[in-house]
């Protein structure tokens, strides 16, 4: 159970069907004089300069930006293609499309959408990225730009329909107007059974090697960074201490599996 949901469930809505899941950042712009990134110019040579050293780190954002909306089109035809096959063929996107039907929800292709995710750069010049997200208004937002592969799709679908789940079951406080305790925990869960934090993943694609208690710390670190990212936390510190108050009761929740599945 969710921490300071009541105990008795209530009754589920299906989850909206609407093409615009999620609301997208706003873009920055960018000043060629200063980033050294121009777009006037052909990619190879904007890519010359990043390799000579004249685009600024910010250059590089909006290099990187400007080459996502020229393979827009291609990039969410072949995100469309993953999200297909993963509810045709994929064990635990069709066994959490199953129970999100038994809570009377419903995810196809009109409401798990694929779209061009703009990322967004800080002052401080920290990038800001998602692969996706779950708005219990529409739906879940893929983004195609930040897609590796079927697998990395895999886990990010997995992780937002836990979410979505979650919500049909408990109804979370996405807000955080109360406190942040539900965004705390299904984050918690979210990272624990979409199989992110699966030691292959974490060894392979992220570089960490560590034996013992890695999974654990990659769901608390996965988790925390997405509870310090709503607008109602004020800091990565309350993010961490809202986590702790809630870690025992939600890891221990694998609902609606049996177990951890991956």
């Amino acid at each position: 159970m969710a921490p300071g949901a009541s105990s008795a469930a209530p009754s589920a809505q299906p989850v909206a069907s609407n093409t615009a899941a999620g609301e997208r950042p706003k873009e920055v712009v960018n000043d060629p004089a200063r980033t050294g990134f121009d777009p006037q110019m052909k990619w190879w040579m904007n890519y010359f300069r990043i390799l000579s050293g004249q685009m600024t780190n910010e250059g590089m954002f909006h290099y990187r930006e400007w080459r996502y909306k020229v393979h827009e089109e291609r990039d969410c035809k072949r995100c469309d293609d993953y999200r297909d096959w993963l509810f045709t063929y994929s064990p635990v996107v069709r066994f959490l499309n199953q129970k999100i039907g038994d809570l009377n929800g419903k995810l196809d292709a009109s409401n798990v959408v694929c779209r061009r995710c703009p990322a967004r750069l800080e002052e401080d010049g920290q990038v800001h990225r998602q692969s996706g997200g779950f708005s219990p208004d529409h739906g879940i937002l893929l983004c195609a730009n930040e897609v590796r592969d079927r697998k990395h799709l895999e886990d990010t679908l997995a992780h937002e329909m836990v979410h979505a789940w979650d919500h049909l079951r408990w109804k979370v406080d996405w807000t955080g107007d109360k406190d942040l305790k539900h965004a705390a925990c299904t984050e918690i869960r979210a990272s624990m059974l979409s199989g992110e934090c699966r030691w292959t993943r974490e060894a392979f694609t992220r570089g960490k090697w560590k034996l013992t208690q890695q999974f654990q710390n990659c769901v608390r670190l996965r988790a925390t960074q997405s509870v310090a990212a709503r607008p109602r936390c004020k800091d990565e510190a309350q993010a961490a201490q809202v986590i702790d108050q809630v870690w025992d009761s939600c890891y221990s929740d694998t609902r609606p599996f049996d177990e951890i599945y991956r």
